[in-house]
């Protein structure tokens, strides 16, 4: 045994643990009991415990400083462990445990809130999370952007500036986009009728087939909001059901069974190591997101599914495939982020950017948060919020401490912008398959060229390998120009 193999055994059973901590958090989102969120958060608080001291265990400072990498393999996994060290070695261990505890019960208080629509039950604890996540990022920051540090965690290598310019740089064309689809006039018909919750399953789970789940290492679950949970060989996936809508239920399928695909399409080399993950958030949401609209909402793959909810369905006022097609890509301006069409999709993230980077500054008082929103959504979108669940409430992510998070959608965005354009440069006949419900080629050019490497190299350098080209915004706005363009004829 060398030192490097000891090291990578010490590591293993960390990540094992993660693991498990993980899978309690599926659990508690999925079928735990109402009742248990007290001694769940305590059970979370614990296991948190344990994984910070083993995160900041003094002999994984020896071990790094006297491990030998033999290949690139080994040298990235040496990167990873040591920039684990690094950032949780600056965080106290009481903090990482609180912060655990506190985000537990506030996720459940969230979901309680957002039934009621009843934003002063859930204040209290958000403060006490935006609280920690400030202490958290002033420890991480040591002396710089508290909120950089924070959204480190999800993006290495981004920051508020950079991330801030391109959002700068996207804002004019998505508008400009946005006043003349809207202004275009033309009546896109929407779907008519309910929909049963158990048909819905049932398709989810066969679009979800269709991307190429793997039903032997995953399971479909409903949540409050719908999520991918796990690594390795047990990847899990949430969606939920409204009977009047059911693009909700299947669209957010397909959204996390692009997350599953990428970490299920991982080198099985790589599993319980810190490569056995997606690199980052934003790498993972350009999974996810490609999946979802470059594939998902294509006019040939919307084809197939027009077919097949006719006979699932029968009649649901959409006359042919191509007012199918204009039916799943309907512009219009909306409450919900996770409904949101491609155009107004980014312009969501980018208001959250700017709220939660003012919380995390201290720039925005949490008691202040949804008259801020409601302000900021009225400027943004020209509609007052009628009421909280469609507004401040709508998202899970503050609730367990995700600051920092919600940029990487666009990042996503960004990157799977650029995965299209050379994926079908390579393909130049997907749309012959994707019109018979076939995925295949383009998820394979995928797991290929994105999936499998796992955390081997840097988020942009992984795309930027992929692509054969430099990642920037370029590719999604034109995509996004093009088509709807198209669509709405203008």
């Amino acid at each position: 045994m060398t030192v490097y193999d000891d090291l990578m055994a010490f590591q293993r059973e960390t990540e094992a643990l993660a693991q498990v901590a993980g899978r309690l958090g599926w659990d508690q989102e999925t079928v735990m009991p109402r009742g248990s969120a007290e001694q769940r958060a305590e059970e979370m608080g614990a296991m948190e415990g344990v994984l910070h001291a083993r995160r900041t265990d003094p002999r994984l400072a020896d071990w790094l400083a006297e491990a030998v990498a033999v290949d690139a393999v080994a040298e990235a996994q040496l990167r990873l462990i040591r920039r684990s060290f690094t950032r949780a070695s600056k965080v106290p261990g009481k903090l990482a445990q609180e912060i655990a505890r506190v985000t537990s019960m506030a996720q459940g208080v969230w979901a309680e809130a957002r039934a009621k629509d009843d934003v002063a039950a859930f204040l209290p604890v958000l403060s006490d999370v935006v609280r920690l996540k400030r202490e958290e990022g002033a420890a991480l920051a040591t002396g710089g952007d508290p909120y950089d540090a924070l959204m480190d965690d999800y993006e290495p290598g981004a920051t508020a500036e950079t991330v801030g310019a391109l959002f700068g740089r996207m804002r004019p064309r998505l508008v400009a986009l946005r006043e003349r689809v809207l202004g275009a006039g033309r009546d896109v018909a929407p779907l008519e009728g309910t929909f049963g919750a158990e048909a819905q399953m049932r398709m989810a789970r066969d679009l979800a087939t269709a991307f190429g789940y793997d039903w032997d290492r995953g399971r479909l679950d409903l949540a409050v909001h719908p999520f991918s949970s796990g690594a390795g060989i047990d990847v899990r996936i949430t969606t939920r059901v409204a009977e009047t809508d059911p693009f909700n239920c299947f669209y957010s399928t397909i959204h996390e069974v692009g997350h599953a695909c990428y970490e299920l399409g991982i080198d099985p080399d790589y599993r319980l190591t810190p490569l056995g993950g997606g690199v980052s958030m934003g790498v993972h949401e350009s999974q996810s997101r490609i999946y979802e609209n470059q594939l998902g909402r294509s006019h040939a793959f919307t084809g197939w599914m027009f077919g097949q909810m006719r006979e699932r369905f029968g009649e649901f006022g959409i006359s042919d495939a191509d007012a199918f097609y204009a039916a799943v890509n309907r512009v219009q301006p909306g409450f919900i982020r996770t409904e949101a069409d491609e155009v107004h999709y980014n312009l969501h993230i980018m208001m959250r950017f700017d709220l939660e980077r003012a919380l995390m500054r201290g720039d925005l008082a949490v008691g202040d948060l949804e008259a801020a929103w409601n302000d900021r959504f009225a400027a943004d979108f020209g509609q007052s919020v009628p009421r909280p669940s469609l507004g401040v409430l709508q998202d899970v992510h503050w609730s367990v401490g995700l600051f920092g998070y919600f940029p990487t959608y666009t990042l996503g965005n960004v990157y799977a912008g650029c995965l299209h354009k050379a994926l079908r440069l390579d393909l130049p006949n997907l749309d012959a398959a994707l019109a018979q419900g076939d995925t295949s080629p383009a998820t394979e050019w995928l797991r290929e060229g994105v999936q499998r490497h796992g955390g081997l190299r840097e988020p942009r350098a992984t795309i930027a390998l992929a692509c054969g080209f430099e990642p920037d915004e370029g590719p999604l706005l034109d995509y996004l120009d093009a088509k709807f363009s198209a669509i709405y004829g203008v």
